[in-house]
């Protein structure tokens, strides 16, 4: 039943983490008619390693592998390959003059398992270098060139989408070309669909092409297909590798299947097997040439598999050359996992198009980062270059979207469980007790040329998997994974305690002790991500203000943890710490002449004072005064920081910003719906919904409504569109994740499964909206169906349409 307390006025907002989905077409319309349901009118809105990420991205050449290099040893080289400049001011270095030759900003990415394709609009991946396409898996390129020609002409492309995780369609026509017996094909006469499909339980990539004739005249022409082969590292991809470290073998026709063959030098043997159906006749080293005959209006048919083999064993990996069976049909059957992960979602749909299908979009997204690594699933951080799982990334996609899959969040964090520290390693700035921060299983890895194996050095992964298991409980009811994760939870706590001492005076700070270091590790990782006024580089050992309030909130929801398991003498422990850190914080990192607080503490205790995104992401925590709350609200709602897009990085006034700055200057949508969920904690409603409309608005200018990684921060006002970061992910975790996180925001969801009570307060819609239905979201044990609709005078009606289960839906109004 749902009721409306007497006193529901609360300022103050203990936010939790949210679900949504979108109903799919196939599901029946719901009967949402209001009968017997509770309402509530509130005042609604108006109107990567041990290298960055940046670095990682724009990384140039900076080692030359010796040949006599050592087989496999996990220890790291003691002369190391990948050894930074020693020049600490790397602003003139290499490192930025990098730029990948094409922008993945349009490509069209498809995803099974740990099988990945990133392919051009036309579906194709070009045979010259300097790209990022390709077929992916385990770290490691397999194809990096696969070009379709008609006639010796490249087709014109009409269209490429992705609308499913696993699955790419194409269409393609022909140019002006002429018939093998010498007539002229004017363009668009020959039709051709492509589809395309991964698959990771072979592994492998099916594609099938449906050719027609659309013209009046017989059409006779040369279908070829070329491909390249390097089997590239991921990081040699990205011109961090010189040269092979292996043995690359020449390609081979055998049977008719073209046949691609690599020796690592990490014991592995990779093989890539390409196979037609119909056989082929005619090849090149590299080509197979298909004869089409089509008389006018007639079709055709043909297929093409690309299988992936690695493994330790010479015969099985020579064995995938031969021929094998075509799968049936190359269709949208989706994967038994995925069809089974989509179905347990919420549905979520609103009268707002444009939400729909971001909705629709994060979600696909999310399904095409799900990952598997020893039997867990997870939120893999992004494609291509970041298909891993990432200590960070993964924990928050799986907060943004706890309410709408518990599992997800089960999953991950055993999984980091598993891998987190157990000992003193600086090559890889392990310590006891710590989260990892990346783990890579490529040929480079298995070498021990780079520390992610895994690499440690995150600082705020440690607090975030310890809010993560608190969320997971509110949302679940239940304690099964705190009692089954406990010595985890009890070291991560030791490790929070130690390091937080480490440099006296009791803030969570970092300072790489790697050979190979991550300069910056926090969120914000590039190596001027943390900066002065004047424009310096900020000095470690470096405590971020937000992963100050990280620690602050991780141990508040421990504490309630350790309550409700009957030990109260160490939930009281943890509060007080908890209260003691909220006080310091609020002396020493705030700023009075400039109404804000610091970025961070340097090394000499110095505050690093500009004007950034991460104190609103300290309003997500909670540890911020009530009295502080307003300025911080307004500084990040102001011009300089907000740019009607989405709240910068960093503000435009200071001497650092750069609107296309990785870090410094770009706005990043999963930073925005953490600070507008902060936002939101603290009253502001209305700022938090400004932030959804800009974000939802910018959406709509990306490709299929897919927020990005992040994008420029120049203002709207400059620009009627936002300005695209050319090397940003296509998918990426917390930028799919951002937008449901952000409907929970603004719908006011605050779970209490251990009450079995669903707290639902301040609720709001975003301007676009004035009706939304939830259908299926789980609260422990319960699900229920939720109906908000906005009225005449601006307010916002809740209706609790169903309840199955035992769960008390309260509306709480302002």
């Amino acid at each position: 039943m749902a009721r409306t307390p007497n006193s529901p006025e609360r300022r103050s907002f203990d936010q939790n983490d949210g679900d949504f989905h979108i109903r799919r077409a196939k599901d029946p319309e719901p009967s949402w008619d209001g009968r017997s349901s509770s309402k509530m009118s509130v005042q609604t809105c108006k109107g990567m390693s041990a290298i960055s990420r940046r670095q990682f991205l724009r990384l140039s050449s900076l080692i030359a592998v010796p040949l006599s290099i050592a087989f496999p040893s996990i220890a790291p080289a003691k002369d190391s390959l990948l050894q930074p400049s020693d020049d600490r001011d790397r602003r003139s270095s290499d490192l930025d003059e990098f730029r990948i030759g094409s922008s993945l900003a349009n490509a069209v990415v498809i995803k099974n398992g740990n099988v990945c394709f990133v392919a051009d609009t036309d579906g194709m991946v070009p045979l010259t270098g300097g790209h990022g396409y390709g077929l992916y898996y385990h770290d490691c390129r397999f194809l990096s060139g696969y070009v379709v020609r008609v006639a010796g002409k490249l087709p014109i492309a009409l269209s490429g989408t992705a609308a499913h995780p696993f699955l790419a369609k194409f269409e393609l026509t022909n140019p002006r070309i002429r018939s093998s017996d010498g007539e002229v094909l004017s363009t668009d006469a020959i039709g051709i669909e492509w589809r395309r499909v991964v698959d990771d339980a072979q592994p492998a990539l099916h594609d099938q092409f449906f050719i027609k004739n659309f013209g009046r005249q017989r059409a006779e022409f040369l279908l070829s297909f070329s491909f390249r082969a390097a089997f590239e590292d991921i990081y040699a991809v990205r011109d961090a590798l010189s040269r092979t470290l292996g043995v690359l073998h020449p390609p081979t026709w055998r049977n008719g299947v073209l046949g691609f063959l690599y020796e690592g030098k990490d014991g592995f043997y990779r093989s890539l097997s390409i196979q037609f159906s119909p056989s082929v006749e005619v090849t090149g080293a590299q080509t197979a040439h298909i004869p089409i005959t089509l008389e006018p209006k007639e079709s055709t048919d043909l297929r093409v598999s690309l299988r992936l083999t690695e493994s330790r064993d010479p015969p099985e990996v020579q064995a995938s050359v031969r021929r094998s069976p075509f799968p049936e049909k190359v269709d949208s059957d989706m994967p038994q996992a995925s069809a089974v992960w989509f179905d347990a979602l919420p549905r979520i749909v609103s009268d707002d198009l444009v939400l729909n299908k971001v909705i629709a979009r994060s979600f696909v997204n999310l399904g095409l980062l799900r990952s598997q690594i020893d039997h867990l699933t997870f939120f893999a951080a992004g494609t291509p270059w970041f298909a891993t799982l990432f200590g960070r990334d993964s924990l928050i996609a799986a907060l943004q979207t706890l309410a709408y899959d518990s599992s997800m969040a089960e999953q991950t964090l055993r999984l980091l469980a598993k891998y987190q520290g157990r000992q003193e390693d600086s090559w890889r700035d392990e310590e006891p007790g710590k989260i990892l921060h990346e783990l890579r299983m490529g040929e480079m890895a298995r070498l021990g040329l780079i520390p992610q194996i895994p690499y440690y050095g995150s600082i705020d992964a440690t607090p975030l998997l310890l809010i993560l298991i608190g969320q997971h409980a509110a949302w679940t009811g239940s304690l099964d994974l705190f009692h089954e994760l406990q010595d985890s939870v009890d070291r991560a706590l030791v490790w929070l305690e130690t390091a937080a001492h480490r440099y006296g005076h009791g803030y969570l700070a970092y300072m790489s002790r790697s050979e190979q270091p991550l300069d910056n590790q926090g969120w914000k990782d590039s190596w001027d991500a943390i900066v002065n006024a004047d424009d310096s580089l900020a000095a470690p050992p470096i405590a971020l203000v937000e992963v100050q309030g990280y620690v602050y909130r991780a141990k508040l929801a421990v504490a309630q943890l350790y309550e409700r398991a009957r030990d109260v003498t160490r939930a009281a422990r943890l509060r007080r710490e908890a209260s003691d850190l909220r006080a310091r914080f609020n002396r020493d990192f705030w700023v009075a002449e400039r109404g804000f607080y610091a970025m961070a503490l340097q090394g000499d205790g110095r505050p690093a004072v500009v004007i950034s995104s991460n104190p609103g992401q300290a309003l997500w925590s909670g540890i911020v005064e009530e009295s502080k709350a307003k300025r911080t609200v307004d500084r990040l709602m102001a011009d300089e920081m907000f740019s009607g897009w989405g709240i910068r990085t960093l503000s435009q006034r200071e001497q650092a910003y750069n609107p296309l700055g990785y870090h410094i200057g770009s706005v990043w949508p999963h930073d925005n719906s953490l600070i507008a969920m902060g936002f939101r904690r603290y009253g502001y409603d209305q700022a938090a919904c400004r932030v959804f409309d800009g974000l939802l608005e910018a959406a709509m200018h990306f490709k299929s409504y897919r927020l990005p990684e992040l994008f420029a921060g120049f203002s709207r006002s400059e620009y009627e569109v936002p300005v695209p970061y050319a090397a940003a992910n296509p998918p990426q975790a917390w930028a799919a994740g951002a937008v449901p996180y952000l409907i929970e925001a603004v719908l006011g969801l605050v779970p209490e499964a251990f009450d079995r009570r669903l707290r639902i307060v301040r609720p709001t819609l975003p301007g676009s909206v004035d009706e939304l239905h939830i259908q299926g979201m789980k609260v422990g044990q319960a699900q229920v169906d939720l109906r908000y609709e906005r009225t005449q005078d601006g307010t916002v009606d809740v209706h609790v349409l169903k309840i199955d289960g035992e769960l008390d839906v309260i509306a709480e109004q302002v």
